[in-house]
């Protein structure tokens, strides 16, 4: 038998000559689609002082400029990537994209908080669309194997990239005017979209070869989604216990119930249930939700703790977090030949390791912030998690998916993410307000009521980590079941790499999988840290 070292580089050489000119520059357009999702992203939060000021804005109606976005996101989410499938993801992405673009540039010239928050709701409604469809374009241009974990890498650069840079050019363009803040993504859209024009090929059919597009199903689930996120951001004002929320709790089950009922009798249901019959998809899903519900959460309570307590500037306050997003840019760049050596498997389970500790190290912060002891190693940690977790996430939760249901697995993993996030911070935000943090005076007593949702942010993470951890388990198991020459590439859709070799795959543990000497089992000598090396 051949060495797995053999195999990896006529392996690496075929996935060379497979990378044409063009193939580079679709990635380069979907990653373009990402960066700019995550720049809107990432600056809209800063300016938000000062739209404030200048509008005459209230708490709550401040709120919604965050909220709305992720209102129209994460509730049409799901109909946005199985769109992507039937009417052809080339077209959804093209026609999200010019009214992303539409909406980004009136929503930086209106003066009536009613159609700010408007805007914001349909941009969020775009966005839903472009990112299941661009996500389903890499998956379906690239195949499964060593060319989809690369892609994926070079993928999340451009989306680390864009959250880094939005910190940047946030606190920068808003010393001109906040209006800026929500008209340079128009510009860069319109980029994207030219970009897109030229280079994504044309001429794709539609997916749905016969099948009916099932409307019931698509009304009723997006009334679900969107009665949910607006349940969860809307119930810190209105309170948990108040029969509106509990009445809006019970109307999205309702809703849920009756969709359940439609996919079952539909002959071409929006969501065939047996997409969840794959353990790597259901996994990614749940650290989807605890990789970014914890991270929203843990950048919440950050932000408060340094410019309440601490009275830092948003500018300063944004470049303490430049690090994570620095990381991510520098990991992802390696993360192709990780996940083709290792799999996302492990890679997850690091990550959630890493996510852990960080949140772990900053339980011993103070009254006065200890960067250089405290906020960088666990921003640091943080953005090792995220440069880990995101692309063996992305690869996890789309291995193994038909073509014709990338852009349905793409949307569940980023509704995931959305929903995630909303609920997660709902509930880290009503702990807080619970130890009546808005309320005390005092540096200590604002920093104890922050602790014990710092603590359920933790706790979310480990539970991450479980997850994670159980897809290990899982993963040697199916090895010690029988010969891995009976994992077939299709097996990849519960972690596996496609190209990994019978001996680079025997792993016991995940010790094991990481230690120095891991080349008796048929790796090249060296571990993840020596992948990591320069």
């Amino acid at each position: 038998m051949a060495s797995s070292h053999v195999l990896r580089d006529e392996s690496l050489r075929d996935e060379n000559r497979g990378w044409t000119p063009q193939l580079w520059g679709i990635l380069f357009v979907l990653g373009g689609a990402l960066c700019l999702d995550a720049l809107d992203v990432s600056m809209v939060g800063v300016a938000l002082p000062s739209i404030r000021s200048a509008l005459g804005l209230d708490t709550s109606s401040l709120q919604w400029i965050v909220s709305g976005y992720v209102l129209g996101y994460g509730g049409l989410l799901l109909l946005g990537g199985r769109a992507a499938d039937l009417l052809g993801r080339r077209r959804v992405f093209l026609v999200a994209l010019a009214v992303f673009a539409l909406v980004s540039l009136l929503g930086g010239l209106v003066s009536s908080p009613d159609l700010l928050i408007t805007a914001r709701f349909v941009k969020g409604a775009a966005a839903a669309f472009t990112a299941p469809a661009g996500m389903s374009l890499l998956t379906t241009t690239f195949p499964e194997g060593p060319m989809r974990n690369r892609a994926f890498s070079i993928y999340t650069v451009f989306g680390a990239s864009g959250f880094s840079l939005g910190l940047v050019l946030s606190g920068i363009l808003t010393e001109v005017s906040w209006r800026w803040t929500l008209l340079v993504p128009a510009p860069v859209a319109l980029g994207v979209l030219a970009a897109a024009l030229w280079l994504i090929p044309g001429g794709e059919r539609s997916g749905r070869g016969g099948r009916r597009f099932d409307v019931p199903g698509a009304l009723t689930i997006t009334a679900a989604m969107l009665l949910l996120v607006y349940t969860v951001v809307s119930a810190q004002q209105a309170g948990w216990g108040s029969a509106r929320t509990v009445g809006s709790f019970a109307g999205v089950a309702v809703l849920l119930g009756v969709f359940g009922v439609i996919e079952r009798t539909s002959r071409d249901p929006l969501v065939p249930f047996g997409i969840f019959s794959s353990a790597a998809l259901r996994r990614a899903n749940i650290g989807a939700v605890t990789l970014f519900g914890t991270y929203i959460s843990f950048q919440f309570l950050v932000t408060q703790y340094l410019q309440t307590l601490s009275g830092w500037s948003a500018m300063t306050t944004a470049l303490a977090f430049l690090p994570a997003g620095v990381m991510v840019v520098i990991l992802s760049t390696r993360m192709g030949s990780l996940l083709s050596r290792f799999g996302p498997t492990p890679l997850t389970a690091l990550a959630f390791a890493c996510l852990v500790l960080a949140y772990a190290v900053f339980l011993r912060a103070g009254v006065h912030p200890d960067y250089l002891t405290v906020m960088l190693p666990a921003t640091l940690l943080v953005g090792l998690a995220f440069g880990l977790g995101f692309s063996s996430l992305s690869v996890a939760a789309t291995a193994g998916v038909p073509n014709a249901e990338q852009g349905l697995a793409a949307s569940l993993f980023q509704t995931s993410f959305q929903v995630g996030g909303a609920v997660v911070l709902a509930i880290v935000t009503a702990v807080v307000d619970a130890g009546g943090a808005g309320q005390l005076s005092s540096a200590p007593a604002t920093l104890a009521a922050y602790r014990p949702a710092l603590g359920l942010i933790t706790g979310i993470a480990a539970i991450g980590m479980l997850v994670a951890l159980s897809g290990l388990r899982s993963q040697r198991a199916e090895l010690a079941d029988g010969p891995v020459a009976e994992l077939a590439p299709d097996s990849s859709a519960d972690g596996l790499a496609p190209d990994s070799s019978a001996d680079g795959l025997a792993l016991g543990n995940l010790a094991a999988e990481l230690a120095p000497d891991s080349s008796a089992d048929g790796l090249a000598s060296g571990s993840l840290a020596d992948e990591l090396a320069p």
